[in-house]
């Protein structure tokens, strides 16, 4: 599945003032499910210590239970886009909108711990596929003048989806007295911080209904007349057959690449595919989910306070947002590698300094002051510049670099190895913070500087290129 052809035709330019409003409902609508990403990924972080005490369970264990819904965002995400070019994307969103609402229910009212992971696995298929369906409709609906600013729609759902979460999970911690065990509604605390997702769930379920189908998807399965009448609503006064025919030649010259496109070189991938590769370990092995799946479970193994430690993880969460909005402003202003390079040693210096923090001993089972304040500072200037820049500038070097050829098999592999170091991160942390957390987070400091040296030797600038500069 990939998105409706760049070049736009010369009456094709924008949507005009009347249809804008309706194109972005229909995009903020589509990204609901990049809200719901946000939101499912990092609400977990407010069960984990419950989770633990619940079920009597290890670090190791605790972890493979909370990595374990990044196998199905795996299988989600592989498996989205072929299923909407069968059934269409809007039938996807509504799938996608099922399965987080069932899996919210599940994972609020579990048997036991085996239930409970499966359940996660079920979420992770739903965030799979809403991270890859609600970017390629938006792409596909959005006049070509807005498509980027549209775009972007999707990253600022998700990460307001982390923050909500985390206000939420604070507020229902207040409301049981500070304990994620507390009793709120017949169920624990815990309970409902996850159940609550149900909500956002249901609404992106029904905002489906109301959103037209992809002109795109449309045209492949014969439908013109509708789409002239969605292009009609999206873009405006246009030459309506000239833009199906133009999208329609489109779709019949495009190389669908595979798998076996990407092979070459001596070391069994083509190098720009290792790059790729590299971009999207280096973005996860920095540590920054264990910020949105951990952070909790964080500060209250140096002994913060519950209730403290949740508002501290809504506090990084803004943080993320602000970082997010910086880097959507300059990354076509001063580059992408530039941001990049800027993001690395802002990290590195965060990630040292909490590093240091966490190496002093504790005393009355807290940071002495001094430390503390610094790991808690740190740890919000890590985030923020991993948000302005890594967070970010990822994800459009790899939809820029690759050659027009293998753009979506290239992609599809980079992707699945973020998810493979992410479950690497998620899976490793309980464990190696148990070991040494002054240690792990040495460990991600080196990674973070590593990233410099390859972006300045394997990444080139992809700022002001066409796509098809790329290859």
């Amino acid at each position: 599945m990939t998105s409706t052809a760049q070049a736009p035709t010369s009456g094709a330019q924008a949507a005009h003032p009347e249809h804008l409003g309706h194109v972005i409902f229909i995009a903020a609508a589509a990204a609901m499910g990049g809200f719901l990403f946000g939101y499912d990924s990092s609400v977990i972080n407010g069960a984990v210590e419950a989770i633990r005490d619940r079920y009597d369970i290890g670090s190791a264990a605790l972890a493979q239970v909370i990595a374990i819904a990044l196998i199905g965002c795996a299988i989600g995400a592989a498996t989205a886009g072929r299923i909407a070019d069968r059934i269409g994307r809007i039938r996807v969103m509504q799938i996608s909108a099922v399965l987080f609402t069932v899996s919210a229910v599940g994972s609020a009212l579990p048997f036991d711990i085996w239930d409970f992971a499966a359940w996660r696995v079920v979420g992770g298929f739903a965030i799979g596929m809403a991270s890859v369906i609600g970017p390629a409709y938006i792409a596909e609906v959005a006049p070509p003048a807005y498509r980027g600013r549209l775009g972007s729609f999707q990253q600022a759902a998700i990460v307001i989806g982390i923050a909500i979460s985390q206000l939420v999970n604070w507020g229902l911690l207040n409301a049981a007295g500070g304990d994620q065990r507390g009793k709120l509604m017949g169920l624990e605390a815990w309970q409902v911080m996850l159940g609550v997702m149900v909500v956002p769930a249901v609404l992106y379920g029904l905002l489906s209904f109301a959103i037209p189908e992809s002109p795109r998807f449309l045209i492949s399965v014969g439908r013109h007349d509708r789409a002239r009448e969605v292009l009609a609503e999206v873009e405006g006064d246009i030459d309506l057959t000239a833009r199906v025919d133009e999208i329609e030649h489109a779709m019949k010259s495009e190389h669908k690449s595979s798998f076996k496109d990407l092979l070459g070189g001596r070391f069994f991938f083509m190098p720009i595919v290792w790059i790729g590769i590299g971009l999207s370990v280096f973005q996860q092995f920095v540590g920054i989910n264990v910020a949105f799946y951990y952070s909790s479970t964080l500060w209250q193994s140096v002994g913060v306070d519950p209730t403290d430690s949740f508002f501290y993880s809504f506090t990084t969460s803004i943080i993320n947002i602000l970082g997010t909005v910086i880097a959507m402003i300059f990354v076509d202003r001063i580059g992408r590698r530039p941001l990049a390079l800027i993001g690395s040693v802002g990290m590195v210096v965060g990630l040292a300094l909490e590093a240091w923090a966490f190496s002093y001993h504790l005393v009355d089972g807290k940071l002495p002051s001094a430390q503390g304040w610094t790991a808690l500072i740190a740890a919000h200037v890590f985030v923020l510049f991993f948000a302005l820049s890594w967070g970010v500038v990822v994800w459009v070097f790899l939809g820029e670099m690759f050659p027009n050829k293998v753009r979506a098999a290239a992609l599809g592999v980079a992707a699945a190895a973020q998810w493979i170091a992410n479950w690497a991160i998620t899976a490793s942390f309980p464990s190696l913070a148990d070991w040494n957390l002054s240690a792990t987070y040495v460990i991600y400091t080196v990674f973070a500087a590593l990233s410099i040296p390859f972006v300045l030797k394997f990444v080139k600038e992809t700022k002001g290129k066409t796509l098809e500069e790329m290859g």
